[in-house]
């Protein structure tokens, strides 16, 4: 199953950019996966077995290595266009 996830990873303490740097760059690793880093999150595209194995590598190495954290997730059951700006109809 193809899905489309975004996320947001939030350090609570000390310098926050190289935490998101270095979790971004563990996802963007996964050859399997197409990854789209904007600045509000990271979207990440592909078969549902393999965004769940890059982010709980991601997860495991960030957490582990500082402080607390808090990681925004959101995942769709549908294989989104994430490198195309949407497409918003008016009513």
């Amino acid at each position: 199953m193809r899905v489309t996830a975004e996320m947001s990873l939030y350090p609570l303490a000390g310098q926050p950019l190289p935490k998101i740097l270095s979790f971004i760059d563990t996802v963007q690793r996964d050859a399997r996966l197409e990854v789209v880093v904007n600045q509000l999150s990271t979207q990440v595209r592909g078969e549902l077995r393999d965004v769940m194995a890059a982010l709980t590598t991601a997860i495991e190495r960030s957490f582990g290595a500082s402080g607390s954290q808090a990681l925004v997730l959101k995942i769709l059951n549908a294989d989104l266009p994430i490198a195309e700006p949407p497409v918003l109809e008016q009513r």
